[in-house]
């Protein structure tokens, strides 16, 4: 490892994950985590678990976090779901009633943070939000195009064109979604929230009262985690077990500031970093 990222890492005091593809992939956690979280506790250094993935409620990232033996509390996890609350409070705050293209578990989500959804041809809603959803119908997609036409806010949530999976299938995501909608509409989202949008880690960060050159995001894709690491001025790490490859990188306009095989490697870099300091 050069000097420069040495130097960086030396002075990490928290770290934001990336979770599917980065600590682990669908139901299979890669063995490198959990020592790596414990790495993380021992040198007293912070984590929050951030998502681009909002189709399971809080409440069920952290049972399956839980069931994949990664320790997490509810303060350590934020969902796109939780950015896109965050945006319409302060951006629309008379939006009240929203349609969605969403799981009912992040509709739940919005239900806890005091939204109403729409539902049927006479329900108009104050804006629409479209996001990852597994359940979508062709009736909900049709809704959602003839109220965006109409003019309503239109939010994405995030803007991941595909779902990692360890299963032989292909997901397609919320940017995948908003494409077909451009088509339909002529519109595209009027905001994206989730990474590589930096609204969240800036939040996270002023709550622990901590620099950006004290924090590191940790990925497996350049468009959405590296991205999010370079506009918020942070450290970014890019890990080789999901999306991205090492050939990737050269020429990336947002490039990583280190490449590692896994989250493993990186705590061995910041072990020695910080036995240096």
């Amino acid at each position: 490892m050069l000097a420069p990222a040495a130097t960086a890492l030396s002075k990490i005091r928290h770290v934001f994950l990336d979770m599917d593809g980065t600590l682990y992939k669908g139901n299979h956690v890669f063995p490198q985590t959990v020592p790596f979280l414990t790495g993380l506790q021992r040198l007293g250094i912070g984590y929050t678990f951030l998502t681009n993935n909002p189709s399971r409620s809080r409440a069920a990232y952290l049972a399956h976090l839980a069931e994949l033996g990664i320790p997490c509390d509810g303060e350590q996890l934020f969902t796109s779901a939780h950015a896109t609350v965050r945006h319409l409070r302060a951006c629309l705050p008379s939006a009240k009633r929203l349609f969605f293209l969403g799981t009912p578990d992040m509709v739940e989500e919005f239900a806890r943070a005091g939204y109403t959804a729409c539902d049927g041809a006479d329900d108009e809603p104050d804006a629409v939000v479209v996001s990852f959803d597994t359940t979508l119908t062709y009736e909900k997609l049709c809704r959602a195009a003839w109220w965006i036409a109409r003019g309503k806010p239109y939010i994405a949530t995030h803007p991941d064109q595909t779902c990692p999976t360890d299963q032989p299938t292909l997901l397609p995501d919320c940017g995948s979604l908003c494409a077909l909608l451009r088509s339909a509409t002529g519109r595209d989202p009027d905001a994206t929230l989730g990474k590589p949008d930096p609204a969240t880690l800036h939040a996270v960060l002023e709550r622990h009262r901590l620099q950006p050159w004290q924090a590191a995001m940790v990925g497996d894709r350049l468009n959405t985690d590296i991205a999010m690491a370079c506009r918020a001025g942070v450290f970014g790490v890019l890990v080789l077990t999901g999306e991205a490859v090492a050939t990737d990188v050269e020429g990336a306009s947002e490039p990583p500031d280190l490449v590692v095989a896994h989250v493993g490697e990186l705590g061995q870099h910041l072990n020695a970093a910080h036995a240096a300091r």
